[in-house]
């Protein structure tokens, strides 16, 4: 029965968290530091170099410790210390994106502390759609 009391539990404590965007750019910041301190970006220098340039190594090295990085700080503002806590953080923040370009800055920096750069092929490469040389 504990089992069925350990889910309401924590979306009871979940669903109380709420941070005005002003809040929600503390917190950012204070993620944001948290990846940039030494111990921290040494973690995730591991990670990047065991994970090789491939996406999937960079799931299974990489997002555990950014994920981990992020429950030490927002778990201080009530949000669940697992990656649930870390999903809802997430959403929070892509909700306010919109409304607040510093938070859209600060979120895309977050993200690209740990996220590969997305590279897109050339224009036109590997469709046919290249244009014709004479």
């Amino acid at each position: 029965m504990s089992s069925l009391q350990r889910p309401v539990a924590a979306a009871a404590q979940a669903q109380s968290v709420s941070l005005s965007a002003e809040q929600a750019k503390v917190v950012l910041a204070e993620v944001i530091k948290a990846f940039g301190s030494p111990e921290n970006a040494q973690r995730l220098e591991e990670a990047r170099d065991n994970a090789c340039n491939d996406m999937g190594k960079m799931l299974q090295f990489l997002l555990p410790v950014a994920t981990q990085i992020q429950q030490d700080v927002i778990k201080a503002y009530g949000f669940s210390n697992d990656g649930e806590g870390v999903l809802k953080f997430a959403r929070m923040i892509k909700s306010y994106e919109s409304q607040d370009p510093e938070i859209a800055s600060m979120s895309g920096k977050l993200k690209s502390m740990f996220l590969p750069p997305m590279t897109l092929p050339p224009h036109g490469a590997g469709t046919g759609g290249g244009v014709a040389t004479s």
